[in-house]
């Protein structure tokens, strides 16, 4: 029988933790006891949350203000986080979409997308599980997102990294079997946070699968304790990813661009 991952007093590194759904990680990880160490870019946010988490849990949280969006930033933050504590939960939620005609984007940025969305993931990941793997126990939580589930035309960057990180956490996880290290893929579907501003996109009043990012993580560590595979938030995100995987791979393009389109 695996032994459960979330444990007080054991350590929780989170990515993107200064909003949204690493915000509500952090905050969830807290209440259950874990020590933190929190990444992001924006410094004061994290600091301030960081004081807010241990002065109300108990907890250790510690700080790391990097940007994950270059090469090599992985590197640079695990030899920081993983410094003299063994990491027992890596929750890579980190990324960003972009929103428009391929074509008309910046290659630097696209290629920023690319290397947040997929490649520091992944070398996160690579880092954190011989460890987990030498302890026999540990987890990981990819955050990917409904659109991993089909192509997105007018967010075709953004839907190939997340389809990424859906066949990697798969992969790894069917690799890891009987290890005692978990890997789950959460994918989330629309979440108000600070990612639509970023992805040039809005949630309004009727957009339909809206979850809150307190629900969605608490249903991420409830699939992590049950062992579940993947996990998408929501009656009517659940119906979309599995419409999307039924439907002919053309179709599925098109309603997606109609859908894209649509959005404010």
């Amino acid at each position: 029988m695996k032994k459960a991952v979330i444990q007080r007093a054991r350590w929780a590194l989170v990515t993107g933790a200064s909003s949204g759904i690493g915000e509500a990680f952090a905050r969830a990880l807290a209440t259950k006891g874990m020590n933190l160490v929190l990444a992001a870019r924006r410094e004061e946010q994290l600091r301030a949350l960081a004081e807010q988490l241990s002065g109300e849990h108990g907890v250790q949280a510690e700080v790391v203000a990097i940007d994950l969006g270059g090469p090599g930033s992985a590197e640079r933050l695990w030899a920081e986080a993983a410094q003299d504590r063994p990491i027992h939960l890596l929750v890579n939620n980190a990324g960003f979409g972009l929103r428009g005609r391929f074509e008309a984007m910046a290659g630097s940025r696209l290629a920023e997308l690319v290397q947040l969305n997929c490649v520091t993931l992944m070398e996160l990941a690579h880092l954190a599980l011989p460890g987990m793997r030498d302890r026999g126990e540990g987890g990981i939580i990819n955050v990917g997102s409904i659109v991993s589930f089909q192509p997105v035309p007018l967010m075709a960057a953004y839907a190939a990294s997340k389809a990424f990180v859906l066949s990697l956490s798969e992969a790894l996880r069917e690799e890891n079997r009987g290890s005692g290290v978990r890997v789950l893929a959460l994918c989330p579907g629309p979440v108000p946070s600070g990612f639509q501003e970023v992805a040039g996109t809005t949630i309004g009043d009727r957009t339909l699968g809206v979850v809150s990012a307190a629900e969605v993580v608490r249903l991420a560590l409830r699939g992590l304790d049950r062992d579940a595979g993947v996990i998408v938030p929501g009656i009517a995100n659940r119906a979309g990813a599995v419409a999307a995987q039924l439907l002919p791979r053309g179709l599925a393009a098109r309603i997606a661009g109609q859908v894209v389109r649509k959005m404010r």
